[in-house]
């Protein structure tokens, strides 16, 4: 079942891009940033697969995923500014949104006070969080949006030559065609065992959230 899911969800993302290009690009990213589990290891480097085909540019894609960043953004920073944590530890659940995250991040926003925006942009997980302490915060907005950028730039970026890279040995490389075929029972495995982890994580941390709550 958790297979067909995340099947479903590459599956979606893949579509979005090859239809709505850059903008895409953006709207995926954004619902990643908006702490909705989407996940841009495999948003940013399909993008990335599409510059190694020559239909999208490498600057134009990380660009548009650092504007889908900083649109995205914008709820959970209004939800830190007006709800802070209760709200977090109310419905963060809902979205697969631990308490724990949200320590992780104030954690990153206590040591490096508004740097922690950019620092934790460049950073896997704890990324998608950081936008509530900023709001909680009241960090300035304008200040907010530039490090946000600043920060989710050079992360879509690196991400997006990843699949670039994939895809150019992919098309130049028989014997990698050949050796990922029989290799696809494995990548099947290795995605599902990790999907199966991260959603029994999320909701183990959930759990745990309302049982303190």
């Amino acid at each position: 079942m958790l297979h067909q899911v995340i099947a479903a969800v590459t599956a979606w993302i893949i579509a979005v891009i090859s239809a709505g290009s850059y903008a895409g690009v953006a709207l995926l990213m954004a619902i990643e940033s908006a702490c909705i589990p989407l996940p841009s290891e495999i948003i940013m480097p399909f993008a990335g697969y599409l510059v190694s085909l020559g239909e999208m540019n490498l600057w134009w894609v990380a660009t548009a995923g650092a504007i889908g960043c900083n649109i995205g953004s914008i709820p959970a920073y209004e939800v830190g500014k007006r709800g802070g944590r209760p709200f977090v530890a109310r419905f963060g659940r809902y979205v697969l949104v631990s308490v724990d995250d949200l320590d992780r991040a104030e954690r990153f926003f206590a040591r490096f006070g508004s740097l922690a925006v950019l620092i934790c942009r460049m950073l896997p997980v704890v990324r998608s969080f950081i936008a509530f302490p900023a709001g909680m915060a009241r960090m300035p907005l304008v200040r907010f949006h530039i490090y946000t950028f600043l920060g989710s730039w050079p992360f879509c970026l690196a991400l997006a030559i990843v699949g670039r890279e994939l895809g150019e040995a992919w098309h130049n490389s028989p014997r990698l065609q050949a050796l990922f075929h029989e290799l696809d029972v494995v990548i099947v495995g290795a995605l599902l065992a990790g999907g199966i982890w991260f959603v029994w994580h999320k909701l183990r941390a959930a759990r745990r959230g309302r049982a303190a709550g």
